[in-house]
């Protein structure tokens, strides 16, 4: 079942179809299993694209979503090096099925950590943060799944941008960080990083507990996106979208056909 599930949904990802949620015809998926078939997913992208690693995204860390999806917990998913889209790169919609666009407060890593941590203890392994944004993806039909679905689906990972400009995370106040999302200059919306469970540096110790559980850490020089700030955009050809932070400047990206 893991291997079959894993192999259908690279072939979607690969040949740009959807599929139909695996929980109708698989009823006993549990979260365990659908992380074992997370882990078949990604071995097969890094044989099949030739490459790495670069580090995880959080998904469902606000409130709202959770209570949308009925869970009471964030998902994670993996990062890997062919995902990176440079800041001055346009993105092409080519690729995609269904691509949606979100605000992301990016950290990057030169410690390893391994659980049990704290926010302090997320925080001072910090090398850098930055303002992202990351495009997701779902391989489902009309974006319709389960949670099980979604984290088998590496939590509807794509893409990501991260912007140039860094700042030590001793200098930013997450508590008070205010952020504007906009579409062709008009805000789409406005939020805080607190929305990502208070305190994104919280999103992420709660991921590494999670990955310790399974033998895995963050690696130094790993990138961990801590969750959407706000609802996610669907992507248009012509489309202009920007993110602005409060303490750590902004990020905009052109998208085309």
């Amino acid at each position: 079942m893991k291997e079959t599930i894993a192999a259908e949904l690279f072939k979607a990802e690969r040949d740009i179809e959807e599929v139909d949620k695996f929980t109708d015809k698989y009823p006993q998926l549990t979260t365990d299993i659908a992380y074992d078939i997370q882990e078949l997913l990604v071995k097969k992208k890094i044989t099949a694209e030739k490459t790495s690693i670069s580090g995880w995204k959080l998904g469902l860390t606000s409130k709202a979503k959770q209570k949308m999806m009925g869970v009471h917990e964030p998902t994670y998913g993996v990062l890997l090096k062919s995902m990176q889209i440079s800041e001055d790169e346009a993105i092409s919609l080519k690729p995609f099925i269904h691509p949606k666009i979100e605000p992301e407060i990016a950290f990057v890593f030169d410690k390893e950590l391994k659980g049990p941590v704290s926010v302090p203890e997320v925080l001072a392994a910090t090398r850098y943060v930055a303002p992202a944004l990351e495009i997701i993806d779902s391989r489902y039909r009309n974006f319709s799944f389960t949670l099980t679905d979604v984290i088998a689906d590496n939590s509807s990972s794509s893409r990501y941008i991260i912007g140039k400009q860094t700042f030590k995370p001793e200098l930013v106040d997450f508590t008070l960080m205010g952020m504007v999302f906009k579409k062709n200059g008009e805000v789409v919306a406005t939020s805080t990083a607190a929305s990502v469970m208070g305190h994104p540096a919280r999103a992420i110790a709660w991921m590494v507990n999670k990955l310790t559980a399974r033998g895995q850490s963050i690696l130094p020089g790993q990138v961990v996106l801590s969750g959407a700030l706000s609802g996610a955009m669907m992507m248009e050809a012509g489309d202009e979208v920007s993110v602005g932070f409060d303490g750590i400047g902004h990020l905009e990206v052109t998208i085309t056909t």
